[in-house]
């Protein structure tokens, strides 16, 4: 008997539900912009739109993502990457320094400097998501939208400081300061490289990321992963029970697929299931019964982890589904029991414990589970993290644990803990330039008022000195980097050129 059966319920839109935020610390006066600041953008956009649209598709060409034990000079992808920004750097009339994981391209010779600091690493894809291939640039499968993996995170922003940069060139601005766009090649995955640069070498006295949103991020939460341990062990029922269930793809992705098989299933578990299913918007659910094993398969949608509300994380979603039974402590039942019980369909972790907590700037923390590892005797779930201040990492560990401690003694089950993660916020109070970077966000936006904001993810302004993100992503508008439908339009391409060549005019004068 095959029963093979797809239900999709309607479609629900997300937007991202974050506004401009206010900061008691930040110093918003009013600055005007300089004549030369303006003339020179203007000048970007009517010179370089173009160039820099090729700029991209020669970037994005290249599969960045991080092979495990693969430094960055072993990687062939990553290699023909530096190859590609080492001439394009050239070509535009730039000095080029390659440092391994930090390559940096500069103007002028100037002692005092201003840090322009990106990324040429991206994430895993999954290609069969994609309309065309993820490192062909797509200008036309959607019009007005540059489609492929970096557009947003991160090779967009540095084709628009590339071209921001020969715009002050082209128009030989008196600069005081040289700029240095720094491109970092593994701030996907570690770190520690880019730690080690900075012990060794000097670093531009003010930054700015190119690696998150505007007007101006100062506050980024902490990243964390909870891991937990839910061994196999063999069933012996007559009754339904889970086999298996998966889901996820990696740790900074909310997964939008999810999958579970369950034995000993019939015709009125389907029913039920299938019932259920359609109450759930912007959920594709399928359903196979074959014999007395049906399988379920969840498709959600995919975003970054520091912002799930944009998201719709399919492993929690499909545990939901099946949270009507009480599932047997095997292993994969164990799991989706827990999931229910402590995460839920909330995005702030309020089942878990005493483990919520929020800040009135940075908001709450976030918990939502991303990965699921398989092994042959075990189920392996991560659950990504992202903190504000308010607690110390002691506090929120001692929370976690207590938390699966009770959970393992009321249901007699036996979760295991295995190494936590606990990043630590970050605030910035001080960088000097915050003022001007407002005012030019504002001058081309027309949004007044402007104001800092914290975010849930993290960026490398944590390890230079006086930095703060600025774009490449609007405030009120969903980010797609990590996710299986990353883009960024022609017009917020164009726009970014514009405020980059103008904040770096006046940065740099």
């Amino acid at each position: 008997m095959l029963r093979k059966i797809t239900l999709l319920s309607a479609t629900l839109v997300f937007s991202s539900l974050l506004s401009l935020s206010f900061s008691a610390s930040a110093n918003t006066k009013s600055t005007q912009l300089s004549q030369a600041a303006k003339a020179t953008a203007d000048y970007a956009v009517t010179r370089y739109q173009d160039d820099m649209v090729e700029s991209l598709r020669a970037l994005v060409k290249h599969n960045t993502v991080a092979v495990d034990g693969l430094g960055v000079d072993d990687n062939p992808a990553h290699v023909a990457f530096k190859a590609e920004l080492k001439k394009q750097a050239q070509q535009l009339g730039f000095d080029y320094s390659d440092h391994g994981y930090v390559v940096v391209i500069g103007l002028g010779k100037q002692k005092e400097r201003v840090g322009v600091i990106t990324h040429g690493d991206v994430q895993p894809v999954d290609p069969s998501k994609w309309q065309k291939s993820p490192f062909e640039l797509d200008t036309s499968s959607e019009p007005g939208r540059l489609i492929g993996r970096g557009t947003e995170d991160d090779k967009g922003p540095i084709a628009s400081a590339l071209y921001a940069m020969k715009a002050i060139k082209d128009n030989k601005i008196a600069l005081n300061k040289r700029i240095e766009l720094y491109v970092y090649m593994a701030e996907e995955s570690d770190w520690q490289p880019l730690k080690d640069y900075i012990k060794e070498h000097d670093l531009p006295e003010i930054n700015i990321t190119l690696d998150a949103e505007y007007p101006v991020v100062t506050a980024e939460k902490g990243y964390g992963t909870i891991k937990l341990l839910f061994n196999k062990q063999q069933t012996d029922t007559i009754h339904p029970y889970i086999s298996e269930f998966t889901g996820g793809f990696f740790g900074s992705q909310i997964p939008e697929d999810a999958s579970a098989t369950i034995n000993n299933a019939n015709i009125v578990l389907l029913e039920k299931l299938m019932r259920k299913a359609g109450s759930y918007q912007g959920l594709k659910v399928e359903f196979e019964l074959i014999e007395n094993t049906l399988t379920i398969k969840a498709l959600g949608k995919s975003a970054h982890s520091s912002k799930p509300e944009e998201g719709l994380n399919a492993i929690p979603y499909l545990a939901d589904l099946l949270s009507d039974t009480r599932w047997i402590n095997n292993g994969p039942g164990t799991l989706v029991n827990f999931i229910n019980d402590n995460i839920g369909l909330g995005l702030e972790g309020k089942k878990f414990g005493n483990i919520a907590y929020q800040d009135e700037f940075m908001g709450p923390m976030t918990v939502s589970p991303t990965v699921i590892k398989q092994a042959d005797n075990s189920i392996e779930l991560n659950i990504n993290l992202r903190r504000p201040q308010g607690k110390s990492k002691q506090q929120l560990h001692d929370e976690i644990h207590q938390a699966v401690q009770n959970w393992n003694h009321k249901f007699a089950a036996d979760v295991q803990e295995l190494e936590h993660y606990i990043g630590e916020p970050f605030v910035q109070k001080d960088a000097p330039h915050i003022d001007t970077l407002l005012a030019v966000f504002s001058h081309y936006t027309g949004i007044k008022d402007a104001k800092p904001i914290a975010i849930g993810g993290g960026t490398n302004s944590r390890l230079f000195p006086n930095a703060v993100s600025f774009g490449p992503s609007m405030p009120n508008t969903a980010y797609t980097g990590h996710s299986e439908h990353e883009f960024i339009t022609m017009a917020q391409f164009v726009l970014n050129l514009k405020m980059y060549t103008a904040v770096l005019v006046e940065l740099a004068q």
